[in-house]
């Protein structure tokens, strides 16, 4: 049951008003506005994409002649358009790669869009150091999956081993930006790297 703060909530409200899955959509839909991160005709991959905010989102950015796949752990609701797709995966297997991949209209992505968190043990270090293996698969497949001049959006745990994965993303993307957005609750230590313009 959702708790009282959360039915308080503008975001969440809002969400529910405008028929988005999830009060994330307004964390990337602002990402998407401010960063320029993606176009129409985008293929784009969503990791740990249930319920589907993040994936409606994609949809309307990249419009009828782009595609969005959609993978998460646990079971997405289909959607009726054609063009997005969702799959039940585990992104830390081996064959994750090759299964996304080849679920894609072509053999590439022009962005990948992670919202990939761990289940909360309330240990913090033990959180942070979770949510980070996840980003670091999610930055794995972009790295493997992403054309040269493709984008990345990340969710990551603000803390200790946050400076060392902006390394390894600055090794990867021409610009390396850290964003908040307004939909991000106060409280929460999370945060967006974006990631603009693959290299070769």
């Amino acid at each position: 049951m959702k708790d009282r703060r959360e039915r308080r909530d503008y975001y969440y409200k809002k969400a529910k008003i405008e028929g988005y899955r999830s009060r994330a959509a307004y964390k990337l839909k602002e990402i998407f506005k401010r960063f320029k991160v993606v176009k129409k005709g985008f293929i784009v991959i969503d990791l740990g994409a249930a319920p589907g905010g993040w994936l409606q989102v994609a949809r309307e950015f990249v419009g009828e002649k782009g595609f969005v796949l959609g993978v998460d752990l646990a079971p997405i609701k289909p959607f009726s358009w054609k063009n997005v797709k969702t799959m039940q995966l585990d992104i830390t297997s081996e064959e994750a790669i090759n299964v996304i991949k080849e679920s894609l209209p072509k053999n590439y992505a022009d962005l990948v869009i992670s919202d990939l968190a761990p289940k909360v043990s309330g240990v913090w270090s033990l959180d942070h150091f979770r949510q980070i293996f996840l980003a670091e698969k999610a930055l794995e497949i972009a790295e493997k999956i992403l054309r040269p001049g493709g984008n990345i959006v990340i969710k990551v745990f603000q803390g200790e081993l946050l400076p060392d994965f902006i390394r390894k993303v600055k090794k990867l993307f021409r610009k390396v930006k850290l964003v908040k957005p307004k939909a991000s609750r106060k409280h929460s230590a999370e945060i967006y790297v974006i990631g603009l313009d693959k290299l070769e």
